[in-house]
């Protein structure tokens, strides 16, 4: 890809970012905001914040890159020509979101064939956002800006690990999780997308979560993966279309970790 390709692929995904932010904070912590439930059994809310985000930003690509796929998780997969898929999740976290907490993210990756090549984070409330891939890693927000790197090796037992929800997946992907948080030191929860953003910023050390898609990850993935970490499923492999995620600031972390995971 050229610098060129690049750059327009980037501003792209920030103007993208930008359009989200408009659409969907209108809606946050607005009285009367409503949820339908997507879920069968269980509760998977879906807002108009949610689908007035993913419309923002597909009327970005229909003006400035009509050639490339998207897929998006409340309006699906839409072919295109160009070998590029843009992978948008327009709030990661709307269960945060209908509770009026700032941890819910908007999530754009762009992906060819071997994977994520550049992602975005964005925390539209706080203002904060995460870039990494195509040689940058990145994050600006209202204390300022400044490049992205994780916090490197470190022992299991001096971890900070973060997951969704305390009860993670099936009971057997409970039980290995489970594992790897009676050796770490801090164990956090329901954060969404922004503990992988915080992974990448040099703050914490593991987030490890089990049923998602490819819209919950492949951002997170090029960022985390910009700022020198590591992203796999439970068995050290690649994680693009989601299921089992082990994310690590080190590879003692990671190592440690799927030592255990690895089992389930």
């Amino acid at each position: 890809m050229t610098s060129e390709n690049s750059e327009e692929i980037i501003s792209t995904a920030h103007a993208m970012a930008d359009a989200a932010r408009l659409a969907i904070l209108p809606f946050f912590r607005s009285d009367g905001l409503l949820a339908d439930n997507k879920a069968t059994a269980g509760f998977d809310p879906v807002t108009e914040g949610d689908r007035a985000g993913e419309r923002a930003m597909r009327a970005v690509l229909a003006a400035h890159r009509p050639q490339d796929a998207i897929l998006g998780e409340e309006f699906g997969h839409q072919p295109g020509t160009s070998g590029l898929t843009w992978v948008l999740d327009p709030v990661d976290g709307t269960r945060g979101f209908l509770s009026g907490t700032p941890t819910w993210g908007v999530l754009i990756a762009v992906s060819d064939a071997s994977g994520p090549l550049f992602g975005i984070i964005d925390q539209p409330y706080i203002g904060e956002r995460f870039e990494g891939g195509l040689g940058r890693a990145w994050m600006t927000g209202p204390m300022g800006a400044g490049p992205l790197n994780v916090r490197g090796d470190r022992a299991l037992n001096e971890a900070i690990l973060f997951t969704t929800f305390p009860e993670i997946g099936d009971t057997v992907e409970r039980d290995g999780f489970g594992a790897v948080a009676d050796l770490v030191r801090l164990t956090r929860y329901g954060v969404d997308c922004y503990a992988y953003a915080l992974l990448a910023a040099g703050q914490i050390d593991l987030v490890i979560e089990a049923g998602l898609n490819a819209y919950d990850v492949q951002a997170p993935i090029a960022v985390i993966e910009a700022a020198g970490g590591i992203v796999t499923d439970w068995r050290g492999r690649p994680v693009h279309d989601g299921g089992r995620v082990l994310a690590a600031a080190g590879a003692a972390q990671h190592a440690a970790a799927l030592e255990i995971l690895s089992s389930v």
